[in-house]
């Protein structure tokens, strides 16, 4: 069974960085992972994504610059790592997984979710 269980989220102040963790469980091989992030009131926008064989790397220009996606394949783990954060980088930030190697870095090429974790960026 695949398990995804995103962890990290908290409240921080403006300019600082945080790192958003995911637990993958029930996943071997090669497969791809995805962050997104949901704002109460709009559409779900995909941030970055990780093969992680290492082959592909994806940020979404809106963020690039400021966010790193890596994982640990020994233990299962993505992370989510998040620089300069401003308010507007609140919101719910869920993790997603593809079995497929080969993937689109977009929330319908996404098979599994986590249930997120909620960033809130404030002073």
């Amino acid at each position: 069974q695949y398990q995804l269980v995103e962890s990290g989220g908290g409240l921080v102040a403006p300019g600082n960085s945080l790192t958003l963790s995911c637990a993958a469980s029930g996943f071997t091989g090669d497969y791809g992972i995805g962050w997104f992030r949901q704002v109460p009131g709009k559409e779900r926008e995909t941030l970055s994504c990780i093969s992680t064989n290492g082959d592909f790397t994806y940020y979404t220009d809106s963020v690039k610059g400021r966010l790193s996606i890596f994982t640990d394949n020994v233990v299962n783990m993505a992370y989510l790592h998040l620089r300069s954060l401003k308010p507007e980088d609140s919101g719910d930030y869920y993790c997603a997984a593809t079995l497929d190697p080969v993937f689109a870095c977009a929330d319908f090429a996404m098979q599994y979710w986590g249930k997120g974790t909620r960033v809130t960026v404030s002073s």
